[in-house]
């Protein structure tokens, strides 16, 4: 008799009789159907549990996510170089014999700890929305993409990484966040933290910056020409100078303490938000390409907007005597 692998989940067994891999739903599958598979799809089915996945052994790529997998045992996968185990109800993941493994998505669990020393070769890591207080990534010096958004990180290492190219860790408890190492960063997210000072004056690459909502009270862009979207809003910045950051399209720099900002180098400009602060006066003249601006909530008398098609403004709370605005375009006014 042929051997048997024992799928005590009658939905992973119908799924692998739906993708003709068995026949008969009777708990059991015949090995050789399936030792020699190098792909296994088997997303949001209801399974409960995976058992029988260890006999698998040629596994490359594995996706089961958005099922009701409480465990999962991989040690015998040892092939596997893709996993997506999203959207379940994972407590502990052991991949510490999936030493091939290149891609990691296993966000939207309840994960408490997460051991990747051992994944040398890990490419990309999603592992948001989930309940770590630590994540160790020194030995994954291929990494280029992190997302540990929304965990309860108090620290984060990325030192190691100098190949990384995203970095989302925002909607931690990070009280500081060093990427003078991660000289290729394109994309950065660390909003939502606790962080008193960023130091990005080695990443000249980057493009993307968002860390609103900490408690910074300086800001230095100098070196970051490329920069095209910055989000700075609610933190303690008294100033901000993006003159050397001459690609800005986006700027988000409202709830600080703002009392002037010279927009004069950006003339790409077509997103401003500076609500919230005490500017007196500010000069868009050089912006023509502006179609969305927030300042409500400033101190200012004169707003000239006579050089811009202006489709959405919001300027409400200041003491504007004099407003000018030509705009066939405007469609809200506040």
């Amino acid at each position: 008799m042929a051997q048997q692998t024992y799928v005590p989940d009658d939905n992973f067994e119908q799924e692998l009789i739906n993708q003709g891999y068995d026949n008969v739903l009777d708990d059991y599958v015949t090995t050789s159907n399936i030792n020699a598979i190098g792909g296994l799809y088997v997303s949001n089915q209801n399974i409960s549990d995976l058992t029988g996945i260890e006999d698998f052994i040629a596994l490359v790529s594995l996706e089961c996510n958005d099922n009701q997998l409480t465990t999962l045992n991989l040690s015998n996968n040892t092939a596997l170089s893709y996993l997506e185990c999203w959207g379940n109800q994972l407590t502990s993941l052991d991949l510490t014999q999936n030493l091939m493994l290149d891609y990691l998505y296993c966000q939207d669990n309840q994960l408490t700890s997460l051991d990747v020393s051992n994944n040398f070769a890990l490419i990309t890591f999603l592992c948001r929305n989930n309940q770590l207080t630590s994540l160790d990534v020194s030995q994954n010096f291929a990494l280029e993409y992190l997302n540990c958004y929304n965990n309860q990180l108090t620290s984060l290492d990325v030192s190691n990484n100098f190949a990384l190219i995203t970095l989302y860790c925002e909607i931690n408890q990070l009280t500081s966040l060093d990427v003078s190492a991660n000289t290729v960063l394109i994309d950065m997210w660390c909003n939502t933290n606790q962080l008193t000072t960023l130091d990005v004056s080695n990443n000249t690459a980057l493009t993307y910056l968002s860390c609103s909502d900490n408690q910074l009270t300086s800001l230095d862009l100098s070196n970051n020409p490329a920069l095209f979207n910055l989000s700075c809003w609610e933190n303690n910045l008294p100033n901000l100078n993006v003159s050397s950051n001459t690609n800005l399209t986006y700027l988000y720099c409202g709830t600080n303490q703002l009392t002037t900002i010279d927009l004069s180098q950006n003339p790409y400009l077509t997103g401003l938000m500076a609500d919230n602060n005490a500017l007196t006066e500010i000069d868009l003249s050089n912006n023509p390409n502006l179609t969305g601006v927030r300042l409500d909530n400033n101190l200012l008398n004169l707003l000239d907007l006579s050089y811009q098609d202006i489709q959405y403004l919001n300027c409400s709370d200041n003491q504007i005597t004099d407003l000018i605005i030509d705009s066939d375009s405007l469609n809200e006014l506040f």
